[in-house]
């Protein structure tokens, strides 16, 4: 049911009113998603994307972390964050980081912090503000956006978690652990040599990316050596890396964010396996060609992967 009020309470389950941080929002509430960790982690954004990483600062304790759908028609950005910093300001916290948009690093620093997905909140890529504050061991993050028809809000605590003592403990044999996993396993060098020969087409099912994140982790990658294997089998032929993603977020986002990453296993298959790149292009469908339901996070989980697609033998 929409919400319409303005006072909002914002505090970590469990927290007593002396930890709580009130702030009032400058607009009525349409909607309102919640999630919280106790304990939590958090890495707070200190400073805008630096070319590989958001720089920040990891925080412990009681996480609230809060998304609000505003009726603010006309509204900036500006606007609505303004009060919200003055209230942070009053409450004690010193501010450690502001940004907008392109000075905070666009799509990067979007897709390199810890956002609640569509369609709890909205952020768009040119038109969106944040702010980080500290007070001592506690902290606090507002990321402000908005879309042609209303304004959205993202608030981030994180205080004082309290220490308790499990009434039931639990005694864990971990001589011989089990651990089950419900990961693919990456396919072999043959496999995949074979799979381009006979279909043209292949996942490279051992490819690790930060979440949100276009880099290629750092690794031995086999799906690369057998694509590396293959154009040095072929020499005439060519292939396009495909990116893919779940359908979290835009449709937008998801095409950048899928290209990018098609672009960063290009360049691990050029600078470490000694691919030639002019027989390598990156593309990218973002969540347009899914290979399982967008539903469960396993199927989300299989969506997100890059292809290689033969393009030319000759």
């Amino acid at each position: 049911m929409p919400k319409a009020y303005l006072p909002l309470l914002l505090c970590a389950v469990l927290a007593n009113s002396a930890n709580a941080l009130t702030l009032n929002l400058p607009a009525r509430v349409l909607g309102e998603e919640t999630r919280s960790q106790i304990p939590g982690s958090y890495d707070l954004p200190t400073a805008p994307f630096d070319g590989s990483i958001v720089p920040a600062q990891p925080v412990e304790g009681a996480l609230d972390q809060r998304a609000y759908r505003l009726e603010a028609d006309g509204m900036t950005t500006l606007a609505i964050l303004d009060p919200l910093r003055d209230q942070v300001r009053s409450a004690g916290y010193d501010i450690v980081f502001e940004c907008d948009g392109k000075s905070c690093g666009g799509f990067d620093f979007r897709f390199n912090t810890d956002v609640m997905p569509e369609p709890d909140m909205h952020v768009d890529l040119g038109d969106f503000r944040f702010l980080s504050a500290r007070k001592g061991a506690e902290a606090v993050s507002i990321l402000v956006s908005r879309s042609s028809g209303a304004a959205y809000v993202q608030i981030t605590r994180v205080s004082a978690a309290p220490v308790t003592d499990p009434a039931n403990r639990t005694v864990v044999d971990l001589e011989y652990p089990e651990i089950p996993s419900t990961v693919e396993q990456p396919a072999s060098t043959d496999a995949i040599g074979a799979a381009l020969d006979a279909v043209g087409l292949a996942v490279l099912e051992d490819l690790v990316f930060a979440s949100g994140a276009a880099a290629l982790t750092d690794g031995n990658y086999p799906s690369l050596a057998a694509v590396a294997a293959w154009l040095a089998a072929n020499p005439e032929g060519t292939v396009a890396l495909v990116g893919h993603t779940d359908a979290s977020g835009s449709l937008a986002a998801n095409l950048a964010l899928s290209e990018r990453r098609a672009e960063a296993v290009a360049e691990a298959l050029i600078q470490t396996y000694g691919a030639d790149s002019a027989r390598i292009t990156a593309e990218g469908v973002g969540f347009l060609s899914p290979r399982a339901t967008n539903q469960t996070e396993e199927g989300r989980q299989k969506n997100r992967r890059v292809e290689v697609i033969v393009t030319s033998t000759r």
